[in-house]
């Protein structure tokens, strides 16, 4: 809600004045969950651009696993 009333252009000290938010903490969260556009138009944030690169990798770990599995199972 804090980084919406940013991005809707309330003021910043305004914000920090009325929720008594440290600058530091208000500036990490607008840098964390602010809005970032793709390349596709979609609308997205740092913090769900964090959760979906650690599921690729859990994935791409994953996917090796698979592969090795693969290669001692499949008869020669």
């Amino acid at each position: 809600m804090i980084v919406e009333l940013y991005e809707n252009k309330k003021p910043v000290c305004e914000i920090k004045r009325e929720y008594g938010i440290p600058d530091a903490t208000l500036y990490r969260w607008i840098k964390e969950y602010g809005k970032i556009r793709t390349e596709a138009g979609e609308t997205t944030n740092n913090h769900e651009m964090k959760k979906l690169k650690k599921e690729n990798l859990k994935l791409k770990e994953e996917l090796e696993i698979l592969k090795k599995a693969i290669a001692i199972f499949t008869p020669k």
